[in-house]
């Protein structure tokens, strides 16, 4: 591999002569711009705003842009001539624990290799001493004109130094979280931590980017004039509402189906796994409510105490409506002077009230029986 920089590791008084190289590549495919309607290339020419000529590279210079617009002009030597001690090297100031370093402060990655025989040797001690320690090395280096910060790390049997952001180049983020205070239950955490089990690990190195895969099988296809485009079905982003429930506990399912897990046992786990939350009875919303225990009572006692309900609901309609018989009776006694048609209709309506004061008791009596029946099926089931 080239290196892109030469220079040395300050390890204290050892001096380990080093090159710098990319540990790093990138594989996404490049376009270029062209001119829509004839396919012409388009491309980009450097041009001093003076005398409008274009300008070669070899001509080219660096310049700070002052506030009014005016350039200062800056050379090589100007940069060489100040007083950076890491100009050509990579100073270690500490050694800190990995866990220290913010994620957010990595950058881009290196690999260093020990420049000539004589840099194999304190090459070697500083990466066995890196390893015993199970710590890494914090340090300054200079890069394409400006100081950078490093972390030194172990790669197998090689030093690798990941550029670090400074501290001051990493945003708070404010404005970021959810606004408002979102609560989440025990239930939600429990299927979210039943989904990460069941997904498990993977293997880093069985990755790879799908996107690129199928760009450059567009491109083959349109360069050999085979390609037939196809409308890509997109799913609706956002604006959805959810049942955050059922949505973690299908992706239980699924990522146990992808896992092999799947069939009739493995849905049987699952189910076993997710016990849904259920109101009791006579608390939140039903409570002080005879609508809302009837409502759970059949659940609790697997349906069996529907029946009795039933039976005590008959009853006091049928008491109900005997107390409206008995208001009609005495309205046909007054009525009975007057005619003895009304008389006849009066009694008729007595007999059927009496007759349904009798239905009704017995069915009261069938729902006592069927209630104390109930009764100790519940005091079973809890």
């Amino acid at each position: 591999m080239r290196s892109i920089w030469n220079g040395a590791i300050s390890f204290g008084l050892v001096s380990i002569p080093i090159k710098l190289v990319n540990a790093t590549e990138s594989h996404s495919i490049s376009f270029r711009q062209i001119h829509v309607s004839d396919g012409g290339r388009v491309r980009y020419r450097k041009v001093c705003e003076l005398d409008g000529e274009e300008v070669p590279s070899a001509e080219i210079g660096k310049g700070y842009e002052e506030a009014d617009g005016s350039i200062v002009p800056i050379t090589d030597e100007d940069l060489a001539q100040l007083p950076l001690a890491t100009a050509k090297t990579i100073e270690i100031m500490s050694f800190v624990p990995a866990e220290e370093i913010d994620p957010l402060q990595m950058d881009a990655a290196y690999y260093l290799a020990a420049n000539g025989a004589t840099a194999a040797k304190p090459y070697t001690l500083l990466r066995e001493a890196l390893k015993r320690s199970r710590k890494v090395a914090i340090a300054k280096y200079a890069l394409r004109g400006r100081e950078r910060l490093g972390m030194l790390r172990v790669v197998d049997d090689v030093i690798a130094m990941h550029g670090l952001l400074w501290p001051d180049e990493i945003r708070a983020p404010e404005g970021v979280a959810p606004e408002g205070t979102v609560s989440v239950r025990d239930a939600e955490l429990d299927l979210a931590d039943a989904l990460m089990a069941t997904l498990g690990e993977v293997e880093m190195a069985s990755l790879h980017d799908d996107y690129r895969d199928a760009v450059e099988a567009m491109i083959v296809a349109k360069s050999s004039g085979a390609f037939e485009p196809t409308e890509a079905v997109v799913e609706p982003a956002g604006g959805q509402v959810i049942d955050l429930m059922a949505a973690l506990e299908n992706s239980v399912r699924a990522a146990k189906a992808s896992r092999g897990e799947g069939g009739a046992e493995g849905s049987d786990e699952a189910e076993a796994e997710v016990t849904p939350i259920r109101r009791k009875a006579g608390t939140g919303r039903g409570a002080g409510s005879g609508t809302g225990a009837a409502a759970a009572a059949p659940k609790a006692v697997g349906g069996k105490k529907s029946t009795a309900a039933s039976a005590k609901k008959t009853a006091a309609a049928a008491t109900k409506k005997k107390a409206t018989g008995a208001g009609g009776t005495g309205k046909s006694a007054a009525g009975k002077s007057a005619s003895a048609s009304g008389a006849s209709k009066s009694t008729s309506k007595t007999a059927g009230t009496k007759s349904t004061a009798k239905t009704a008791a017995a069915k009261k009596t069938g729902a006592g029986a069927a209630k104390k029946a109930a009764t100790p099926r519940k005091r079973t089931s809890a």
